[in-house]
């Protein structure tokens, strides 16, 4: 009697600890549904940006949305889960940019859609002329500012949240994304005057 009354009551703790964790789990999915997944495209366009090769930033990604889900038990403590997978982004496209040569980034036009049925064909060239320039000036900028300007004006970070992205302080953000528009600016611009 006492064996089975033991029995029955290990078998009431197995059954309820299982009850839990299918509720856990099923309560971790819908938050990595809803907090995680959403934020792909732009985990991809930030390591397309940084790697300049789409195979590259889908591998990057893949490796970024395994890395959360086998870190999902903490998902609950990161208050800015956006800002924290794409410093897992950074971090490990950056682990592929020092692990191989740099190769030059695909079209900035890849990252952008341009709504161009109204225009004429000279007009659609001179924007796609524009748009691959702009590619090749971006792509020349030091890191941290090609880092910045991406964040901020392609993806429409926050100060803050770039801050946070790339573990810089808020003058550094600030710096750098003056210098890189500055830079873009005053290249276009000579580009545009002499033709060079």
């Amino acid at each position: 009697c006492l064996i089975l009354t033991i029995l029955k009551i290990l078998k009431y703790f197995v059954t309820s600890f299982y009850c839990h964790r299918l509720a856990f789990e099923t309560m971790i999915l819908e938050d990595f549904e809803n907090r995680v997944l959403p934020a792909k495209n732009k985990l991809f366009r930030f390591a397309f940006r940084l790697l300049g090769s789409s195979e590259e930033a889908k591998d990057v990604v893949q490796e970024v949305l395994i890395k959360v889900w086998n870190g999902k038990e903490n998902l609950a403590a990161i208050q800015n889960i956006e800002a924290w997978c794409m410093r897992i982004t950074k971090n490990l496209a950056l682990d592929r940019i020092r692990s191989r040569q740099r190769r030059p980034t695909d079209s900035i036009e890849a990252g952008v859609e341009i709504r161009n049925e109204m225009l004429t064909p000279h007009e659609k060239a001179e924007i796609h002329e524009h748009m691959q320039r702009i590619n090749e000036m971006i792509a020349a900028l030091p890191e941290k500012q090609r880092q910045v300007i991406h964040l901020r004006d392609v993806e429409g970070y926050s100060y803050n949240e770039i801050c946070e992205i790339l573990e810089l302080d808020m003058n550094q953000v600030k710096v750098n994304l003056f210098r890189a528009r500055n830079a873009v600016r005053e290249k276009f611009i000579k580009i545009n005057a002499y033709g060079l």
